[in-house]
């Protein structure tokens, strides 16, 4: 018995031990390997786009950012997108509190700005604005919670003499669906949404103002969230791009603004409800890249998967913070202080 028991013994001392004469076991299982990383949105990457979402720290679940091709139309480029997948983030809006274009005291602040403010993880420059006589105006629709905070401007002329109402672009959420729309506020009490432009040109006569059943019938304008700019993009899986309707240049060089390249900023929907914000460098901040035109930027949202795209306000407003961080080279050098922006958060 006192045999057996010292064999087992030694049999279980080389067990532990491995062979005789080392201090280090013999491992016999295979070490556990981390699971592969599976691209959540391979039509992205299969355009050339690069996942650049490990790049960043803190991002919550469900958003993604990546980084263009290095041309995109035979053009070179740098644009980036966050891809936000709304049933795990939000978007919103911030903005100067201007509501019926009566001018406001609070202060235009930086994309940086505002994320010292929110934290949020994701921030874009929003729709227009401007600055006169000591006061702030909000050029474009901006709703968050509900609360209008500022609406598209219902007015265009070129001598003051001639006035034209135009319907200008919206990106907006009501009731869980996201889409775009042109809006007219008519001063007063209505706000009013359509499925269509008022098709007004300045080689044309005025249209007339827009009611509620000018261009088309109109539907009250309350979303939850929105933001307006123009022009529209994308609406119904097409290519739309109304800068001529919506009248946004008037004359001298912003005449050719549309079909010359400039930084751009848009948001966008895809058919299966993903959000994208998108970026894009240009005016030579990198050599070689001037950015894009109204139907290049139509033509990459369209491309990536979007049914439903808005350009916001750009060139030296053209910014996309991820973690508080740049990820263009803004045109003016430093980040431009803009009247609103659309944030992604956490739900």
């Amino acid at each position: 018995m006192r045999r057996n028991c010292f064999i087992l013994t030694a049999l279980l001392a080389v067990s532990c031990h491995g062979t005789a004469g080392t201090d280090m076991p013999e491992w016999r299982w295979p070490d556990k390997e981390e699971p592969a990383f599976v691209e959540p949105y391979p039509a992205i990457t299969n355009l050339g786009w690069t996942n650049v979402t490990g790049g960043y720290s803190t991002l919550p679940e469900g958003i993604g950012i990546y980084r263009s091709p290095e041309t995109l139309g035979g053009n070179k480029v740098i644009a980036y997108i966050a891809v936000a997948d709304l049933s795990k983030v939000a978007w919103d809006v911030r903005s100067i509190d201007d509501p019926t274009i009566p001018g406001t005291t609070d202060p235009l602040k930086t994309p940086a700005e505002y994320y010292k403010e929110t934290s949020a993880p994701v921030i874009v420059n929003g729709g227009y604005f401007f600055a006169e006589g000591g006061k702030r105006y909000n050029a474009s629709v901006a709703v968050s919670g509900g609360r209008t905070y500022g609406v598209n401007i219902n007015y265009a002329s070129k001598d003051w003499v001639t006035m034209y109402y135009p319907t200008r672009g919206v990106f907006y959420e009501k009731d869980g669906a996201r889409q775009t729309g042109w809006t007219y506020w008519s001063g007063g009490a209505k706000h009013y949404l359509y499925d269509a432009p008022a098709r007004n040109s300045w080689s044309k006569d005025p249209l007339p103002v827009p009611d509620a059943s000018f261009p088309v019938t109109a539907v009250d304008f309350a979303p939850e969230t929105a933001i307006g700019g123009g022009p529209v993009l994308l609406k119904g899986g097409k290519v739309e791009n109304t800068w001529e309707a919506e009248m946004f240049y008037g004359d001298g060089a912003d005449d050719k603004m549309p079909e010359a390249r400039h930084p751009r900023t848009a948001i966008g929907v895809t058919k299966d409800g993903l959000l994208i914000l998108f970026v894009c460098e240009g005016r030579g901040m990198t050599d070689g890249v001037a950015g894009m035109t109204f139907a290049e930027e139509a033509a990459a949202l369209q491309s990536l998967g979007c049914v439903e795209a808005l350009n916001l306000d750009g060139g030296g407003s053209s910014c996309l913070l991820v973690e508080g961080k740049e990820t263009i080279k803004v045109s003016d050098g430093s980040q431009r202080a803009v009247g609103s922006v659309v944030l992604l958060k956490k739900r």
